[in-house]
């Protein structure tokens, strides 16, 4: 097994979001999302979707790499990942970074598949987009490769389409109260525009594919029929770290 670099190998992961032209994908970059993919695969894991705001946060961080001559996921002066990405326009809900030189895409992949950390990204069944950096210096390849579990940017009424079709799937009703749900979701209690609700659920979310449990066991009682779904501070706040905020009121 070839050895890394001064035997270093780092892994970071935080959970905590448009910048210059897409980053192009190299042949030896197309090589090693490749062979990311294929161990995934192996494990029923579906493949990463290339990020080219993940891939020019990792071609930055690869470059300073080399010009220290030395692994890390942050240098003195340097942002740290959740912000280096997130200057580039990555909107996500998790980000993780995998670092080492060795001298080929299959002795990269090799090497991270044998570090515990760094096989725990590869195989994080979270994430779902990658952007991959290779410098080559001194026979080596300089490599970056940061993940993300990617969150859509999407309008409030988007937001709220989402979660009425999950009400309407269970039986209960939108109405056309969106105006003061969405006062409502800006609120920290009581309700907007001289709306009555039978319940009212505030939350923040980075999936809108599941309704919180307090909201479904309401639900599950029958006593409701129809909702009002508001969406507020825009959905998406801004670049980075993206959660949605949202308000059901029941009736």
């Amino acid at each position: 097994m070839r050895k890394l670099i001064g035997a270093y190998l780092f892994v970071a992961i935080w959970t905590v979001a448009a910048l210059g032209n897409a980053c192009a994908q190299s042949l030896e970059a197309t090589q090693l999302m490749k062979a990311t993919n294929q161990d995934r695969a192996q494990h029923g894991l579906r493949p990463l979707r290339w990020d080219p705001a993940l891939a020019r946060a990792a071609q930055r961080h690869a470059e300073l790499m080399v010009g220290q001559r030395a692994l890390s996921h942050q240098y003195a002066g340097e942002a740290e990942l959740e912000t280096r990405v997130a200057q580039q326009g990555a909107h996500f809900h998790v980000v993780a970074e995998n670092l080492a030189a060795a001298p080929t895409p299959a002795s990269l992949e090799a090497e991270w598949m044998q570090s515990p950390g760094h096989r725990a990204n590869i195989l994080d069944p979270r994430l779902n987009e990658i952007g991959v950096a290779l410098v080559r210096q001194g026979g080596y390849l300089w490599a970056v490769e940061d993940f993300s579990a990617s969150v859509a940017v999407l309008a409030s009424s988007q937001i709220e389409g989402a979660i009425s079709q999950l009400l309407s799937q269970r039986g209960i009703e939108p109405t056309p109260g969106v105006a003061a749900a969405r006062e409502t979701c800006a609120m920290d209690h009581g309700a907007a525009g001289g709306l009555r609700p039978k319940f009212i659920m505030r939350w923040e979310a980075s999936d809108l594919n599941r309704l919180p449990d307090v909201l479904e066991q309401k639900i599950s009682t029958g006593r409701y029929r129809t909702a009002a779904v508001g969406s507020c501070n825009g959905g998406n706040e801004g670049p980075g770290f993206t959660t949605y905020h949202l308000a059901v009121l029941l009736f």
